[in-house]
């Protein structure tokens, strides 16, 4: 009884909705201090060794443009399975280079909010899983896509026929 109950909450298109509204927020609001300020993110992506000279300046530029863009395209609803597939990428470079880093050591700040940011950790590595686990979910269970069926409720969507071959 309590796991059908759980299940069906953990499948709801309606925390889909809700944890695309997060997620989209999280990263409009991650790239926000970057998009300003592409020199210090350049540095800051710098710190971790691991990203090639000859692209930090162009990935400094881009990145953040694509976490704005993707977040809000997550926020809106529209093309969210590529956004949060795009979102998930990116979290688990994050947390590749995160761990990579705190296994030889260093003592850099993750680069993710501001140009001072904090200090890479445990804490890091775990808020970017639970990213992580919310975009798994998203791309499974969002089905709230205003741009194609019509509206949120799902009456609306039944009045609104879906295009050949949609799901």
């Amino acid at each position: 009884m309590m796991g059908a109950f759980i299940k069906r909450i953990v499948t709801s298109e309606y925390l889909a909705f809700v944890l695309r509204i997060y997620v989209g927020y999280f990263f409009i609001y991650a790239s926000m201090s970057k998009i300003p300020y592409p020199a210090q993110f350049a540095e800051a992506t710098a710190n971790y060794r691991i990203i090639p000279y000859w692209l930090l300046n162009s990935g400094a530029v881009f990145l953040p443009w694509i976490e704005f863009v993707a977040g809000l395209f997550l926020i809106i609803g529209f093309m969210s399975r590529a956004s949060v597939v795009l979102i998930g990428c990116m979290l688990v470079m994050f947390n590749v280079m995160v761990l990579i880093n705190m296994y030889w050591g260093a003592p850099i700040s993750c680069g993710c909010y501001d140009t001072v940011g904090e200090p890479i950790g445990w804490k890091k590595i775990l808020e970017n899983a639970v990213m992580l686990v919310f975009a798994v979910q998203i791309f499974f269970y969002d089905r709230l896509f205003i741009f194609r069926r019509g509206g949120f409720s799902r009456a609306a969507r039944k009045r609104v026929p879906s295009p050949a071959g949609a799901r």
